[in-house]
């Protein structure tokens, strides 16, 4: 039987806009992403792993996580190198998954939290409370509604008509709020949007959301609560968008990093590639995010000589990549 589920919150224009800068960073992203090797990909699923753990405070680093992953001996609590094969096994079986599906939903939960609680892969039984600092911040609906509002979450998922980023991150709110599962409710929360990402994009599931709401950690549950108290979870919504936002930006700056310090481009007309030097590459962004500065001005940001600035603008220019239009200081930089 199918329950209509309901939430309450609301598309502002601070929510439309994120949508609308994720969509452009994703082309950028999508881009890159078909240059990124194997082993970047694998770094960016250690990172997602280490950061969601941690979270739920495991105590792994990413050295000792890659080791894991690399079937060598680790020395720590036992607990948290299980929570760690179990995250590998569970990420692995990601592209399988069908977000709509509520059995996929408990196999994953199942995984996760295999050796780590009794009956994982299985609704709770008793009622819970959320507690931060000895305060109670939640109380979770009680255990005799946990089967039905997860059976109507679903039918929601597969049957709302909104945009996949705003539609993940009301899932994760909710997952959170019902609190279907003794233990693993937070990473289930991050992986089920993950999973519903990546059915949009492919490449959303090697973004490493979880290391920045690892660095925003208090901010995370804050926002929850917020949007508890409001019974409405709009500002949770806006708080996750802003983070993917802030991760793609990071991804896409530390995967350029790591291709060899390098970059390429098109040449305007012709299809040969051209390597960049990653210090042109910072040339090049910085002037088209501000195309009014001055060449002190960029060698200042960069923390670079205005000498090595000029060497490289020449290159720019040379490459057909950048145009200077007007005088040196009344003109600005034009990106071809």
């Amino acid at each position: 039987m199918s329950h209509k589920y309901s939430t309450l919150y609301t598309i502002t224009s601070s929510v439309l806009n994120s949508v609308a800068e994720i969509s452009e960073l994703l082309g950028y992203w999508s881009a890159k992403d078909k240059l990124i090797s194997p082993q970047l990909r694998r770094e960016n699923r250690i990172r997602t792993i280490q950061a969601s753990l941690a979270i739920e405070h495991n105590s792994l680093s990413t050295e000792q996580v890659t080791a894991i992953m690399d079937g060598k001996q680790v020395i720590g609590p036992a607990k948290d190198i299980q929570e760690v094969r179990n995250a590998i096994l569970t990420y692995e079986q990601l592209p399988y998954w069908n977000s709509g599906q509520i059995e996929h939903f408990l196999e994953a939960h199942r995984l996760l939290m295999r050796g780590l609680v009794d009956d994982s892969g299985h609704w709770r039984n008793g009622d819970v409370g959320i507690y931060r600092d000895k305060q109670l911040i939640h109380m979770a609906p009680p255990a005799s509604q946990i089967s039905r509002l997860m059976f109507s979450l679903f039918d929601w998922v597969t049957s709302v008509d909104i945009h996949p980023l705003i539609k993940s991150c009301i899932f994760h709110y909710e997952l959170e709020f019902i609190h279907p599962f003794p233990d693993g409710n937070g990473r289930m929360g991050r992986l089920w949007q993950t999973v519903i990402l990546s059915e949009w994009r492919s490449e959303l599931a090697w973004l490493p959301v979880e290391t920045l709401i690892q660095k925003q950690q208090n901010d995370y549950y804050r926002v929850l609560g917020e949007a508890d108290k409001a019974s409405d979870c709009t500002c949770f919504i806006d708080f996750m968008l802003k983070v993917m936002t802030g991760v793609l930006k990071e991804g896409i700056d530390s995967n350029s990093d790591k291709m060899s310090g390098e970059m390429t481009v098109e040449m305007s007309g012709e299809n040969s590639p051209i390597a960049l030097h990653k210090v042109a590459r910072q040339i090049f962004n910085a002037l088209k995010q501000n195309p009014t500065m001055t060449i002190p001005m960029v060698a200042e940001k960069l923390q670079v000589s205005t000498r090595t600035v000029e060497r490289h603008l020449n290159t720019l220019q040379q490459l057909k990549l950048l145009e200077r239009i007007g005088s040196t200081k009344a003109g600005y930089w034009r990106v071809i």
